[in-house]
């Protein structure tokens, strides 16, 4: 999502790998109706859910396993790149109740 500033440093960590295909839920409400059916039946998202975060960025692995860390869905740091410096989008939240990420 354009707004997450987790999910755009991991999309320019992943683009251009033909590993990882990225659907951003915010592109399309299809997008998002999705993501809600994939978080709201998943056990992966339970402790997500209990802290009233949204759970993105996630990823599903090849073996229908959810993680949230891109370190385990094989994204690494590109070198000379240290962290996600891009100013946050006015409006970003990460958290339900209004809180940043």
């Amino acid at each position: 999502m354009k707004t997450c500033p987790d999910c755009t440093h991991v999309k320019k960590l992943a683009e251009n790998d033909p590993r990882f295909e990225i659907t951003d839920i915010g592109e399309h409400v299809r997008n998002l109706k999705q993501f809600i059916t994939l978080r709201d039946s998943s056990p992966a998202f339970d402790d997500i859910r209990g802290r009233g975060t949204v759970g993105i960025p996630c990823f599903v692995l090849e073996d229908g396993r959810i993680t949230f860390s891109p370190e385990e869905a094989g994204i690494e740091e590109k070198a000379g790149h240290t962290d996600n410096t891009e100013p946050m989008p006015e409006g970003t939240s990460c958290s339900i109740d209004g809180t940043g990420c």
